[in-house]
């Protein structure tokens, strides 16, 4: 025989396990990329769902933040409103008091109006200061 035979005849049980074993290298490969694949298509699922579940999160705690905020401003409001009465009924206790004086003070200048403008004017002999003939 010839020597190239007889090492093929010797090699060709090796050859054989290192194709079984090639064979099995690819075929592991290929479940571990589908195995990949389908883990990155869960994480990628999962990483939409987490953003989708953020975004409504966040609608909700603005949607609290703007409430948080409305309510302060009403409060605030209704705060400047009783503190505008209480000012009110303080201005009208202090202009009732100080009424009857102004009152007074007035009537006196009218008064003296008068007086002076009566004492200025001539009458007519007989006539008399209600004006009558």
């Amino acid at each position: 025989m010839d020597r190239s035979v007889e090492l093929s005849a010797e090699l060709e049980p090796s050859l054989s396990l290192l194709e079984q074993a090639e064979a099995e290298a690819r075929a592991v490969k290929q479940q571990a990329a589908r195995t990949a694949e389908e883990r990155r298509l869960g994480a990628e699922r999962e990483a939409e769902e987490i953003v989708a579940r953020a975004r409504a999160r966040a609608r909700d705690v603005r949607a609290q933040s703007a409430d948080r905020v409305r309510r302060a401003a009403e409060a605030e409001a209704e705060e400047l409103l009783a503190s505008a009465e209480r000012e009110v009924v303080e201005v009208r206790r202090r202009a009732k008091a100080r009424m009857p004086g102004l009152v007074d003070r007035v009537s006196a200048v009218v008064w003296e109006e008068l007086v002076d403008s009566s004492a200025a004017t001539p009458r007519a002999p007989g006539a008399s200061s209600a004006g009558s003939p």
